[in-house]
């Protein structure tokens, strides 16, 4: 379970239009929560909301965390029109769905604000001496973040903003790509989804994305039962009501954040049963295994499941 912290903000920037950056520091000025490449964390912004962003800046900097927020819904509004430094917030994490692994070479995709998670991944593949390239896509150039940042890495990175080269190529960005190379991917659903396409050729776990936005799932609705090993009860899962609703309205306390599948926070452990894997955060080999599930958006595949509440 992930603790709040009380963080200030210790800077803030504009990054790109319609992109600040945010800087927080411990507001009792001790180290923060250490990371990797990939992590995020919750904000809690304000009028009940809670919102996940990346952090974008350095892991090896205890002391601060930093973080880009695009002007998107009335959370990230809150943070644009109401957020100055010497604010308190309070954060929780980090958490990482999406950790860089070791690999020989990366190509990494980023459209818009997705930028931000594979910032620090780049600058890890750099410093382990790994292959790597940068394709970059955004609606224009001014609503690109970080493009002054990353002009030092020269030709390994491409920029393109969509009104002077259209979308990113991916065909010929990922043609060719060599068994050892691992595709990090983040950005708007259209671009996931064209990857995945794109990558379902390469081998099994080639591919590693991060939504911002659940991924679109259908399937049955069906009441099913969930027992609740740690609790001692069972309790019945209607249709149109998630386990995470139900456990809750049984006073069961579950820690949850974004309820709509793409954060993680309310990953819990699946003791027996067949899950059916509805959210946008676990790998098919995580979800060939069963092992855990998201009870937010996630059900069950049979009429029972168990998990470890």
């Amino acid at each position: 379970m992930s603790a709040e912290i009380e963080v200030v903000v210790d800077g803030r920037t504009v990054l790109a239009e319609g992109v600040v950056g945010l800087t927080l520091r411990a507001a009792d000025g001790g180290d923060l929560p250490s990371w990797r490449p990939g992590a995020h964390i919750d904000v809690l912004v304000g009028d009940g909301l809670v919102r996940q962003y990346s952090l974008c800046g350095d892991p090896a900097d205890s002391r601060t965390w930093r973080i880009g927020v695009l002007k998107e819904g009335p959370g990230s509004t809150i943070v644009h029109e109401r957020v100055r430094p010497g604010d308190r917030l309070t954060a929780r994490g980090p958490r990482n769905n999406f950790a860089l692994e070791e690999a020989p070479r990366y190509v990494f995709l980023a459209g818009g604000i997705g930028i931000t998670p594979i910032l620090p991944m780049v600058a890890a593949a750099e410093a382990a001496g790994a292959e790597w390239r940068l394709h970059y896509g955004g609606r224009h150039r001014s609503a690109m973040a970080f493009v002054d940042e990353l002009s030092p890495y020269g030709d390994r990175v491409e920029i393109r903003p969509q009104d002077e080269f259209g979308l990113l190529d991916l065909d010929g960005i990922l043609t060719g790509t060599a068994s050892d190379t691992l595709v990090y991917c983040c950005g708007p659903e259209p671009m996931l989804a064209a990857a995945e396409e794109r990558c379902a050729a390469l081998a099994p776990g080639a591919l590693r994305t991060e939504r911002f936005a659940p991924k679109p799932v259908t399937g049955p609705d069906e009441a099913f039962e969930v027992e609740l090993a740690l609790s001692g009860r069972t309790l019945r899962i209607e249709p149109g009501c998630s386990i995470l609703e139900t456990v809750e309205k049984a006073g069961v306390s579950v820690l949850s954040s974004c309820r709509e599948g793409t954060c993680g926070t309310c990953e819990t452990p699946v003791l027996d049963g067949e899950p059916d894997h509805r959210d946008s955060v676990l790998t098919e080999a995580e979800r060939a295994d069963g092992g855990f599930m998201m009870i937010c958006v996630s059900r069950a595949c049979g009429h029972r499941l168990v998990l470890e509440l």
